[in-house]
């Protein structure tokens, strides 16, 4: 895969032997970061599957942390989907998210966690925030309607981190990413997000002769993406931050323990579709479904704060959906793959 930028060296605050517990190990960013942390001599990695200890049980996930007693913690665990997901299981959402974080986090305090990373998403800004998104617009206008749900929850998320930081004196970090695609992604058309439903709707319909693909709205929103591979190396250039600077952000006035990672790479839907008609290799008509929603009309991030660390995305968007769609056809054509859940 090409690289457009040097990638950042990490250096390394976690002991290459620190107890890490990855949550959500399963799902595409989970597994990335398990991918990342191997590659960078980290090999004793705490993980429990969903089946083994549920995350939403506050009591399974006490007896794991006093038992297991991790060091540090990426919580990258969580109840995600698309527009059709968000806007329809909205109580399955807020529920799953809160019990998630609230366990996770509250255990990360009791039981002495020196560091934890919390995974969200830019979906907890305003639905009309100005351009690009500064950490600071969180909380300055009213949500996005078919995923607030998911919102609020991931917003209550952040101010937990925030809240045990300031009474706890936690180190606790907030990292907000937006639209992230790549291996191990969710390819359900009922749950999954805009991307990977596009891969596996042309697959298909060059696989069985298709005339046409529908794709909903009117392809006008625009969107930032970023391969997951990106933000696993993200990620662990954050926790490995010297105290000094960790201190720094996590005190930073007015949006203490939240930052951006974000690509820049910004695209129209209608633009994305055609890229990945063209990867794929679909030869019929492209229709779009103008009476579905678009969701919000523009969602860049504004990832400065992180720039300024030394930090900055790799993998160029074109390439970075070749790989994904590689990925597709290799290990999940035809059928639905694992996403990013508890």
């Amino acid at each position: 895969m090409s690289d457009n930028n040097q990638t950042p060296s990490i250096q390394h605050f976690m002991p290459k032997d620190a107890r890490i517990f990855v949550a959500g190990h399963n799902g595409m960013v989970g597994s990335a970061l398990v991918r990342k942390l191997h590659e960078e001599g980290y090999t004793n990695l705490l993980r429990r599957s969903s089946a083994e200890m549920d995350l939403r049980d506050q009591a399974a996930v006490g007896e794991f942390f006093a038992k297991e007693c991790p060091e540090y913690v990426f919580l990258a665990a969580a109840r995600v989907g698309g527009i059709i997901a968000n806007s329809t299981r909205k109580g399955e959402f807020i529920y799953d998210n809160l019990m998630i974080q609230a366990n996770v986090i509250h255990n990360a305090y009791i039981s002495g966690v020196k560091r934890l990373l919390f995974l969200g998403s830019t979906c907890i800004y305003p639905k009309l925030s100005p351009q690009p998104i500064k950490e600071e617009y969180l909380l300055t206008g009213p949500l996005e309607p078919t995923n607030d749900a998911y919102a609020v929850a991931k917003i209550a998320g952040i101010a937990m981190c925030r809240s045990y930081n300031e009474q706890y004196g936690t180190r606790f970090l907030s990292a907000m990413p937006n639209n992230l695609y790549g291996p191990n992604d969710n390819f359900d058309l009922t749950g999954s997000h805009v991307l990977p439903a596009l891969i596996r709707k042309f697959h298909e319909a060059k696989e069985n002769g298709t005339e046409t693909v529908t794709v909903w709205g009117t392809g006008s929103p625009l969107r930032e993406f970023m391969h997951v591979d990106d933000l696993a190396a993200a990620s662990l250039f954050l926790m490995n931050l010297s105290e000094d600077t960790c201190s720094a952000l996590l005190g930073y006035h007015p949006s203490p323990a939240l930052i951006n990672v974000g690509s820049g790479q910004e695209i129209s839907i209608a633009d994305l579709a055609g890229m990945v008609k063209a990867i794929v290799g679909y030869e019929g008509e492209l229709v779009f479904d103008t009476s579905k929603p678009d969701g919000t009309p523009r969602k860049l991030a504004d990832s400065s704060r992180l720039h300024a660390l030394g930090w900055q995305h790799r993998i160029d968007l074109e390439e970075g959906v070749r790989d994904a769609y590689r990925w597709f056809v290799k290990s999940a054509a035809g059928s639905s793959a694992p996403g990013n859940n508890p």
